[in-house]
Formats: C-alpha cells, sequence, structure tokens
C-alpha cells in the first residue's frame, strides 16, 4: 500500500499495527502510533473549572498531527473555550442536548443533530444552554505553527466567553485556567 501525505512525501506500509493502550488515572491513551479503537467513557480525559470536560483520545494533545478530535460535555452557561479565531477550519456536531455557538459576534442556538463548519478564521466559541448537559464532537485541522487570535466580543462576553481586549498570547486569553486530567466517564446521552 502506499500512501501520500500533503508533504507529498510516499510512506510504503505493509500495514498500520494497532497501538496498544495505557491505563492511567485519566482514561486509557494510546501509546505510540498505530490504530486502536477506546470507547468514549474509557478514554483519556481533560476537565477544567468553567469549560466543562472531554474525552481527548490522543495520549498526548499533537498525538494526532493532521487533525484533533475531541467529545466534550458543557453544562448550561459553560463556554467549551474563550471566543477565537484559528488559521485552520474546525467542525462541531451537537451529540445531546443544546448549545449556543456565538459566530462572528452572532448567536445561533445548536440542538442535537446540528452541525456547524468553520473555514479558517472564523471568531468561535461554543456554551452550554438548555436544561442540562450538551455534548459535542469537536474537530479541527492542525498545522505545525498555529496562530490563533482572542478578540475581544460583545455576545460572547455575555457568556463569560471573551477577552477584555484583543490579544494573541494564550496565557492572557486563557488566565487561571487549570486543566486537569479526568476521565469523562459516563455521557449524558
Amino acid at each position: 500500500m502506499t500512501i501520500s501525505n500533503r508533504e507529498e512525501e510516499t510512506i510504503v506500509a505493509d500495514g498500520v499495527e494497532e497501538a496498544s493502550l495505557s491505563e492511567g488515572p485519566e482514561g486509557l491513551a494510546p501509546e505510540g502510533e498505530g490504530w486502536f479503537i477506546v470507547n468514549i467513557a474509557d478514554s483519556r480525559g481533560l476537565t477544567a473549572e468553567g469549560r466543562g470536560s472531554g474525552a481527548m483520545f490522543e495520549g498526548t494533545v499533537g498525538d494526532f498531527p493532521e487533525f484533533g478530535v475531541n467529545v466534550r460535555v458543557l453544562e448550561p452557561g459553560t463556554p467549551a473555550s474563550m471566543y477565537h479565531r484559528e488559521d485552520r477550519q474546525e467542525a462541531f456536531l451537537v451529540l445531546d442536548g443544546e448549545c449556543v455557538a456565538v459566530v462572528e459576534g452572532e448567536e445561533r442556538t445548536m440542538r442535537k443533530g446540528d452541525f456547524l463548519h468553520l473555514p479558517a478564521g472564523t471568531a468561535h466559541t461554543i456554551v452550554g444552554a438548555g436544561d442540562g448537559p450538551s455534548s459535542v464532537l469537536m474537530v479541527g485541522a492542525r498545522t505545525r505553527d498555529p496562530s490563533i487570535e482572542w478578540p475581544a466580543n460583545e455576545a460572547a462576553a455575555r457568556h463569560g466567553a471573551s477577552v477584555e481586549s484583543d490579544t494573541e498570547d494564550g496565557a492572557v486569553a486563557n488566565a487561571g485556567l487549570s486543566p486537569r486530567p479526568a476521565r469523562l466517564g459516563s455521557v449524558p446521552w
């Protein structure tokens, strides 16, 4: 089998080995490269006060070089991130519950089954809404040297998801955020 990647290098492989999964307090994570299957409830997870919990699937964030994927569980009023724009496309699929997408300063309610596509450079955040937790599949392309901006935005500020003034400094935008390992466990659906 011949596989070509974005840099136009050609990789020849007889097959791809299965990656082993290792157990940690935050859940199961792949060791090394290869294919694997893991249940969302058992997958490596993270949580951060005021940002919800998520199943990350990677051993370390960035292990999937082409794209990032996670499932986030958000309580009503909890933003998944500060309002930001990136130099890569992203997509969101609401698996359960209700949330609000703030996109280019516009608020849109999203419910189970709703899909949001964001071309590179689109300012956005997702905020839990409704009467209970929402779960959202989040997928984004990855670049080697990402560019992210956090613009101040009135609509996002109403949800506690805006910086006070525009910044390109992630430490400023996410001040006080302390993610910690945590298995997602049961999911709302």
